[in-house]
């Protein structure tokens, strides 16, 4: 059981890549409040931690029931991902004061989207999810660890979060300006693989 909980984390970590979220959760709480950046981080979390967990427990019933395949989950995921990283690569300066910015990040509610989905709870961690789960044998014990191990990995994305604002004061404001567009690029590339690997996939059960 403790070599599948470790194969699992490793994966889901892999997935989830918590890391590259520093950039990107700087780039659009960017103007906001520390209140306001931790209370996104916060109910991010939660939110992809219940998207993750719902899934494990009833998702593979749910969408054969409403017959949706992962594979449209992909490509759904990485189209609204894209529309995010075309914003991020070409940001233009708008006509606004730096206190209409703040005031616009601050009401902003990127908790839901794009944050729990589909970057944290996206269509590979939901994939990963749902194949782990069907495929592990129906003891309470090992799945309550496999929650423990999505609650592990969301954790690490919380954590990151959290941190991003120091990371972005470290690269100051040129440097900021560069990862965000790094950050755009790879976001958009991403999101194109969501989409080859869900037309791959749909394609191949064709």
């Amino acid at each position: 059981m403790l070599d599948e909980l470790v194969r699992f984390f490793v994966v889901l970590f892999v997935v989830v890549d918590p890391p590259s979220m520093a950039p990107l959760f700087a780039t659009m709480t960017e103007g906001g409040s520390a209140a306001y950046r931790r209370r996104m981080a916060l109910k991010s979390s939660v939110i992809a931690f219940a998207i993750l967990v719902a899934f494990a427990l009833g998702g593979g019933r749910f969408i054969a029931i409403m017959g949706i395949s992962i594979d449209a989950f992909r490509i759904g995921g990485g189209l609204m991902l894209f529309l995010i990283a075309l914003d991020m690569v070409f940001a233009r300066e708008e006509k606004t004061t730096p206190a209409e910015k703040a005031e616009t990040r601050r009401r902003a509610d990127i908790s839901v989207f794009p944050l729990a989905f589909p970057l944290i709870a996206g269509p590979g961690s939901i994939a990963t999810v749902l194949l782990t789960f069907g495929a592990a044998r129906p003891q309470p014990l090992l799945y309550g660890g496999l929650v423990l191990v999505i609650a592990a990995v969301v954790a690490a994305s919380l954590l990151v979060m959290l941190a991003a604002p120091l990371v972005m004061r470290v690269l100051g404001v040129t440097g900021a300006n560069v990862v965000s567009r790094v950050a755009g690029v790879v976001l958009a590339a991403l999101a194109v693989q969501f989409v080859i690997d869900g037309l791959r996939g749909a394609f191949r059960l064709a």
